[in-house]
């Protein structure tokens, strides 16, 4: 009975990919807790290797959540970021909820190549340390977080616009902490109800989405404990610049 249900849960989940999931996930978490960046963009240019995109999106809900809902929850000036930035949150939001209702319809390509631009985004923008020139104004949250959310909801990787974003608003450190906790997280809720409607998100998903958060909260640890033997700046180089291959191998793959 045990073993039937298992098998109606987790349908085709051999002792492999299951190994694959793990490590990927394992990965992430450690990037994520030595550099407190990239979990999103690491386990998705590595599950690509194995899964079409399609499949590999919705298993990153739960992580994305949960690592989120954690950063947030331990952020000084919550009603304060919230106050703040809803503008960015209502326009990433409705974004992302959008987009990810149709993601199941989005030819592979599309997904491939929108992955692949979104970690080069990612790699380059934090490997040069470019500041755009962008204002207070309300119309830059507003365009950000539509931004974002297309992003997002396409690929699920929307951290690089909204980093941009509050890099170039010389945002402070405890100050980025709370406020990529808070727009993760809202972003996280949007897409989980998008990929409900599109029907990507499903029981199986769901366990094994569950498989990657436990992993990804034990890698995190290690990621933690890595810090003081290895060099953070070169440990965040290579993590980088293999982002950024990684994200050229997308953009081709979906291209060509």
């Amino acid at each position: 009975m045990n073993g039937s249900l298992l098998d109606t849960l987790l349908p085709a989940l051999d002792p492999l990919a299951m190994g694959a999931l793990i490590g990927i996930f394992l990965l992430a978490g450690v990037i994520k807790g030595f550099l407190g960046i990239g979990m999103p963009a690491a386990a998705m240019g590595l599950l690509t290797l194995f899964l079409p995109p399609a499949e590999a999106i919705p298993l990153l809900w739960l992580p994305i959540l949960v690592t989120n809902a954690l950063q947030f929850a331990h952020a000084p000036a919550k009603k304060e970021i919230a106050s703040t930035y809803w503008l960015f949150a209502v326009a990433l939001v409705a974004a992302i909820f959008v987009t990810s209702m149709f993601a199941a319809h989005y030819p592979a390509a599309l997904l491939t190549v929108a992955i692949g631009v979104a970690m080069v985004i990612f790699s380059l923008n934090s490997l040069s340390g470019i500041s755009l020139p962008i204002g207070p104004g309300k119309g830059w949250q507003v365009g950000f977080g539509v931004i974002s959310g297309v992003l997002g909801g396409v690929s699920s990787i929307w951290s690089p616009t909204v980093a941009m974003y509050l890099v170039a608003r010389n945002v402070d450190k405890e100050r980025f902490i709370g406020a990529t906790g808070f727009l993760f997280l809202l972003g996280a809720v949007a897409l989980g109800a998008g990929e409900v409607i599109a029907g990507l998100i499903t029981v199986p998903v769901l366990l094994k989405s569950l498989i990657g958060l436990v992993v990804v909260l034990i890698g995190f640890r290690i990621g933690e404990l890595m810090r003081g033997g290895v060099s953070q700046e070169l440990f965040r180089k290579i993590v980088l610049i293999a982002f950024l291959v990684m994200g050229v191998r997308l953009i081709a793959t979906g291209l060509f």
